[in-house]
């Protein structure tokens, strides 16, 4: 009999079963829920950790709270002290040279504090050279920096079928001399941004039309996303995009229509719809050398609907991201929308149902997750070979159960790709799990699969998988959107 110690759960372990409870999510990763000033309705849309490592807290009403010392163990409403108000739903904030860049529906502005009174007193236009109409869709999410000093906008779609507002549909640039670059198309309705640890730049895209689930999307300069709600604008970005592309078949596939349309990136990672979220939102990725546990470079995204945040592994295949999304923490206080993740190894969450509903019940939440510096037993990776998949481990695996083909399921699908609203899962498959090897250290598993289906979400199950220790996989569950299969 041997005590295996995870987080503040014992399990009890004889003959590799289980016999206590088994561990959870808030073993590793607890959540802190901020107290939040009594009648201030904090929809907590962004976050900046400032360089005196107080905390910028962005709502979508349009105000900027700072939090002095966020790392407490708790967090009361006297750290709350408001910086700004009257801004126009900040959905994003960076900060450079003693100034706040916030990206907000109307503008790139950037505000500071000059005579250190705790309150913002100067306010500048940085860009403002996209149009708003009034409608309640045109959301403009931003990145931080780049490593030339950019910022990147995604401007959301004025409806969920097209717009007659210049640059609403796309990704533009802002440089820091305040220049607006066009930079890709195809844009329908984002919910947050971020960098991987590469530097390059994604969103995530919402379910609806061109859109048959939410997903991860790539952005790259020239390129087309996949929605051509936005094609109008081609007309103002031709000196730098070129001539619009062609337009894709409603009712194709995605990796169909990549093959006809040269500038058309498809979703690196598609999160499928109702199994792991709805609306997904923020992004942040884990460069914190290991202060936040096992995934290192990994990102982590937000889901408003399921009040979640999930892990997404990228890869690159044939000059292109692709990856899997797998489980990673819930029950959140409210609908996840800002997701920062700091160099400390702390993560900032906030939330707000906004009318829609979420999960969480409260209609507003600013939260923290910290790590406890126990490791939970999961998938840390999934990556594609050419005949099947190799998994990685956070712990090492008992050989027989992980070498079981019995162990494991999958399945596969795809969505429509279609101008109507969302699609359901269509094309599916059973391919055949023939083999698996696990590594001599236990950590990684390779599984030879018969039927491998380009261009279809690869959802498997390990749910039979235990631990040297013999414990389950705290989530059993990844989802690998195989757009291109690796060469032999």
């Amino acid at each position: 009999m041997r005590l295996v110690l995870c987080g503040i759960v014992c399990s009890f372990v004889i003959a590799n079963v289980v016999t206590a409870e088994d561990p959870k999510e808030s073993d590793y990763y607890p959540i802190t829920t901020f107290e939040v000033p009594e009648g201030v309705v904090l929809e907590a849309s962004s976050f900046q950790l400032l360089s005196d490592n107080q905390l910028a807290v962005a709502s979508r009403r349009g105000e900027i709270w700072i939090v002095t010392d966020p790392f407490a163990k708790e967090v009361n409403a006297s750290q709350f002290k408001r910086f700004a108000h009257g801004l126009h739903e900040v959905l994003s904030m960076a900060e450079r040279d003693g100034w706040l860049y916030v990206v907000q529906r109307c503008d790139v502005s950037r505000l500071r504090d000059s005579n250190e009174d705790g309150k913002a007193d100067e306010f500048e236009v940085v860009c403002d050279d996209w149009e708003i109409s009034g409608d309640y869709h045109e959301y403009a999410f931003g990145s931080k920096f780049d490593r030339e000093g950019n910022l990147w906008i995604t401007l959301c779609l004025t409806g969920s079928f097209s717009s007659e507002v210049p640059y609403r549909g796309w990704c533009v640039r802002v440089t820091p001399d305040g220049k607006m670059i066009p930079t890709t198309s195809g844009i329908r309705s984002p919910g947050g941004m971020g960098a991987n640890a590469a530097g390059d730049i994604f969103y995530t895209d919402n379910q609806g039309p061109w859109n048959g689930t939410s997903g991860l999307k790539h952005l790259i300069p020239g390129k087309f996303v996949g929605h051509p709600g936005g094609f109008e604008w081609y007309k103002l970005a031709e000196n730098v995009m070129g001539p619009r592309p062609t337009e894709p078949e409603s009712g194709s596939r995605f990796v169909v229509e990549a093959e006809k349309i040269p500038e058309y990136e498809p979703p690196a990672v598609l999160f499928p719809y109702k199994k792991m979220g709805q609306s997904a939102s923020g992004i942040a990725c884990d460069l914190s050398q290991g202060r936040f546990g096992p995934f290192e470079g990994q990102l982590f995204v937000g889901d408003q609907t399921f009040s979640t945040v999930m892990r997404v592994v990228l890869e690159e295949v044939d000059g292109h991201y692709q990856g899997c999304c797998i489980p990673f923490l819930e029950g959140f206080d409210s609908g996840t929308l800002g997701v920062e993740l700091s160099s400390h190894g702390v993560m900032f969450v906030g939330g707000t149902n906004r009318g829609w509903g979420s999960r969480g019940k409260s209609p507003f939440a600013v939260e923290r997750v910290d790590w406890t510096g126990e490791v939970p037993f999961e998938i840390l990776s999934m990556n594609a070979l050419s005949d099947g998949f190799e998994l990685t481990f956070t712990q090492p695996v008992d050989a027989t159960t992980a070498s079981d083909p019995e162990s494991y399921s999958l399945e596969t699908y795809t969505y429509i790709f279609q101008s109507s609203y969302g699609s359901p899962e269509v094309d599916q498959t059973l391919p055949v799990i023939q083999s698996v090897i696990v590594s001599d250290d236990g950590m990684s598993a390779r599984l030879k699969i018969e039927g491998l289906q380009r261009g279809h979400v690869h959802e498997l199950k390990s749910s039979g998988v235990r631990s040297a220790e013999g414990l389950p996989l705290l989530h059993s569950e990844a989802y690998y959107t195989l757009n291109f299969i690796p060469a032999e």
